[in-house]
């Protein structure tokens, strides 16, 4: 094997690495370890709020959340029930002690949120006259913030669920997580809602 070829094939195994490390699944664990959780009529829905900088890392990586006014709220739904649940409703909201509710923003649309996808912009001597950006990278444009959302949209029997929640706002003490909207797929009706609270 020459070593012009032993260099190609390292390189390819360090490249494989880098993006298999990027696309690395994160594993919340089992939902019985989580101390915030709440079970009806066999569903169990358990949350975490990522406040801090040593729980935001473990899913995002060097991105926190919270230093651009977001806060990742960790889902997990565990379905010990005879029936399938359809998720396709489900309604998230984050509710402060002070009663104020505030709806989740989809992953989508984080990016966007509190002005820190607004470049500078300049109107260059574009062809079409259109203004040119040149803002710096958003961080909130990294790949976990959506790869990572709560996507299931049904959750048959036996089976379980998780992903992240995001809301425009700091973590407060004495909020609460508030889900609705978890209906039977066979015969759509809603189970009773789900109240976690968060210390």
């Amino acid at each position: 094997m020459s070593f012009a070829f032993k260099r190609f094939v390292l390189l390819l195994s360090i490249v494989s690495a880098f993006g298999s490390d990027k696309e690395k699944p994160f594993d919340p664990g089992p939902i019985s370890s989580y101390s915030r959780r709440q079970t009806i009529e066999k569903l169990t829905i358990a949350a975490d709020p990522l406040d801090r900088e040593e729980k935001t890392r473990v899913a995002f990586g060097k991105l926190n959340p919270n230093q651009y006014g977001i806060l990742p709220v960790l889902v997990l739904l565990q379905n010990d029930g005879p029936q399938t649940l359809t998720l396709e409703g489900m309604r998230v909201e984050y509710i402060l002690a002070s009663r104020q509710r505030i709806e989740a923003t989809p992953a989508r649309e984080v990016a966007y949120v509190k002005g820190v996808n607004k470049p500078n912009v300049y109107p260059g001597p574009l062809p079409t006259g259109i203004p040119r950006g040149l803002g710096k990278k958003n961080p909130l444009r990294a790949w976990e913030i959506e790869g990572r959302a709560f996507a299931a949209k049904m959750l048959p029997p036996g089976q379980s669920a998780s992903g992240f929640f995001y809301f425009q706002s700091p973590h407060r003490p004495g909020s609460v997580l508030y889900i609705t909207g978890i209906r039977e797929a066979g015969t759509r009706r809603e189970l009773f809602y789900a109240e976690i609270p968060f210390e």
